[in-house]
């Protein structure tokens, strides 16, 4: 994983509201990107960083709005955090961007903690998300050594299946089980069976 500062992005219409929230962000040690439309962050944000990021959005934009940049990430197999912000309530809208998936929806105007703490629990769902992702392709790298037969052994060893229940299924020797079994920890790099699972179960690859 890429080891950068995280970044906030902050999409809105308003000059003033991108100046005031980029420097909130600047001051706690974070990089803030700005943008006042949503078409200028999908121009301007073809390689997002590995590191943390979120996107503090408006609902309200003239041409493509909140809601329709949101859909727009999830398209494009772009997601991240998003709290979304608004200059007026709005119950309907709200409960729309939060089943679509945003974190938090927050009435303008909202205070420099209440923003700052929310900014925060993103980037670390953010963090926590990437880490769940190279964990799960690490395991699918590991499980694209092993051979077919290693395959099938480790499918019953996760399963929780013993060496003779193993040696049954499969029509082979409980020797050749073991064999295989000691290949499959080899190239999964565990420990043990336990150590395997826990793993798996880590990736959310068992």
């Amino acid at each position: 994983m890429v080891s950068e500062i995280p970044t906030v992005y902050v999409v809105d219409d308003d000059p003033q509201v991108c100046e005031s929230l980029s420097l909130m962000v600047r001051s706690i040690g974070y990089q803030a990107r700005t943008f006042l439309s949503a078409e200028a962050f999908l121009d301007g944000c073809h390689d997002l960083p590995g590191a943390p990021r979120c996107l503090v959005l408006d609902v309200r934009m003239p041409g493509l709005d909140g809601l329709g940049l949101q859909r727009t990430l999830v398209q494009r197999g772009r997601p991240m955090p998003i709290i979304m912000i608004s200059g007026c309530a709005d119950i309907p809208m709200a409960v729309q961007a939060m089943g679509a998936g945003a974190i938090d929806f927050l009435e303008k105007p909202f205070t420099r903690m209440t923003i700052l703490d929310r900014i925060q629990k993103a980037l670390e769902l953010d963090a926590d998300s990437q880490q769940q992702f190279f964990r799960k392709a690490e395991m699918s790298e590991r499980i694209e050594r092993l051979s077919p037969r290693q395959r099938e052994v480790l499918d019953l060893l996760v399963a929780g299946k013993h060496s003779k229940q193993i040696a049954t299924e499969l029509g082979i020797g409980e020797k050749t089980v073991a064999k295989h079994r000691t290949g499959v920890l080899e190239k999964m790099e565990a420990e043990s069976v336990v150590d395997l699972v826990r793993q798996m179960i880590a990736a959310g690859s068992a």
